[in-house]
């Protein structure tokens, strides 16, 4: 079962960012030249962006939800499990707030807020996952309880393109 906790730590990281989509794939190929090497994940959350770096100028983008205020968190992180519809229970901090919730949602349920994929991470407790139909229109805006949050045909495609050890990089 995937839970969810949000630390904060610090990193300097630079980020520059030229628009050139091309057509063609889940999330657009821009030009991008970042700290992190190619086959890593950067999550730049003012922009509500996840980059997968192609090479040391280019990425795929995709658009994502990011934690709401007082969940934030940044750093490094590395890939270290990746399920297919994941079974969710929800932490205790997101039961306090939503005691409706069940104490437990099967994968692949409608109502999971997993979606189709979990990439989970080594720290923090947090995942990069997929979405419920109902909460699609959360991308692009500030709303989780510390997880990156996609759709669930760009968290399928990035999942087809990383391995467990891929190193992830948040910066807020």
């Amino acid at each position: 079962m995937l839970r969810s906790l949000a630390c904060r730590s610090v990193v300097a990281g630079v980020i520059t960012l030229i628009a050139a989509p091309q057509p063609g794939l889940a999330g657009d190929v821009v030009a991008f030249s970042s700290p992190a090497p190619p086959g890593a994940i950067v999550i730049v959350a003012p922009q509500r962006k996840l980059y997968f770096v192609l090479t040391y100028e280019s990425a795929v983008r995709y658009p994502i939800a990011v934690p709401k205020s007082g969940r934030e968190w940044s750093g490094n992180a590395t890939v270290n499990g990746k399920f297919v519809y994941p079974d969710w229970a929800p932490p205790p901090c997101v039961k306090a707030d939503h005691p409706e919730l069940p104490d437990f949602i099967p994968g692949g349920a409608p109502n999971n807020p997993m979606g189709a994929r979990a990439i989970t991470l080594d720290r923090f407790e947090v995942a990069i996952h997929g979405t419920t139909a109902k909460m699609r229109r959360s991308i692009g805006t500030a709303a989780s309880y510390g997880c990156i949050r996609m759709l669930n045909e760009d968290v399928i495609d990035l999942f087809n393109r990383i391995d467990i050890g891929t190193p992830v990089l948040m910066i807020r």
